[in-house]
């Protein structure tokens, strides 16, 4: 038997909704065999960050060297980094092992809004890691902080997208999740805007979204999707697993990621 293995590199969610956790079950619902390392580790849950540790950069570096030089990764994840050093150090690995299929999700706040990198982490995020990627996927305020501008509508939203594209070569998926009104999400690739149409699902428990989006979509072109049909995948098994109605915590309450086991249990 073989699986396509999936390097996810992000920091670690006490509450398990997020983070590493997050992205471990998102590859294993999926099909595909989680690798990690990683970033930092988070005192967190439902209400809030209360505190962050920071794995040095030689310490990422040998974990990540040693997934590589044994379980080659078929594509990568790059989540929460906290400070420079660790940018530095994923980016030379990247080169060094010549890692492909490698799609960046710029975590910079959290979904309680707290901040999880260090401010002048963002510069090297966009020069060292945003060329390595295929992909992108900034949220709203992500994007603005990344164009320094507002957007609130689909003009704005398309002319981001195109902007962010051009701007570090590579595919973006912009998510509207933190607009009001419909979920669509806009992928920008090979100078096209491609619109990924959503329904907005009534419900607090949201945390961990934008990690599982990234790992799902990583987790299909490990598989062998295209791009744009990773996209659509993983967009759809992340509103399944909102819409699956799981209710934890006293805050914003982690997604179901294991919908489709549930699933089969109420069925039988």
């Amino acid at each position: 038997m073989r699986l396509d293995p999936v390097l996810t590199i992000a920091g670690s969610d006490s509450s398990g909704g997020a983070g590493i956790q997050a992205d471990l079950k998102t590859i294993t619902m999926l099909r595909c065999y989680g690798m990690s390392a990683v970033t930092a580790l988070t005192a967190q849950n439902t209400v809030g960050v209360s505190a962050i540790y920071p794995i040095p950069a030689d310490f990422l570096t040998a974990q990540l060297k040693a997934v590589c030089e044994d379980i080659r990764p078929a594509a990568v994840k790059i989540g929460m980094v906290y400070d420079v050093p660790q940018i530095a150090a994923i980016a030379a690995v990247i080169r060094h092992y010549a890692l492909s299929a490698v799609v960046v999700d710029p975590v910079m706040l959290s979904t309680s809004g707290d901040a999880l990198m260090q401010q002048r982490a963002v510069s090297a995020l966009e020069t060292e890691l945003f060329p390595l990627a295929q992909l992108i996927t900034p949220n709203l305020p992500e994007a603005e902080r990344l164009c320094g501008r507002s957007i609130t509508d689909k003009a704005q939203m398309a002319a981001a997208a195109q902007t962010l594209s051009e701007k570090y070569q590579t595919a973006v998926l912009l998510k509207s999740g933190h607009r009001v009104g419909d979920c669509d999400d806009l992928l920008y690739m090979q100078r096209k805007s491609i619109w990924m149409p959503g329904k907005r699902c009534e419900t607090p428990h949201t945390h961990g979204t934008g990690c599982t989006l990234s790992s799902a979509i990583v987790s299909f072109l490990a598989r062998g999707f295209e791009l744009e049909g990773s996209v659509r995948q993983a967009k759809k098994y992340v509103t399944q697993a909102i819409s699956a109605g799981l209710a934890l915590g006293h805050g914003h309450g982690p997604i179901a990621h294991n919908f489709a086991i549930i699933d089969e249990k109420r069925k039988g």
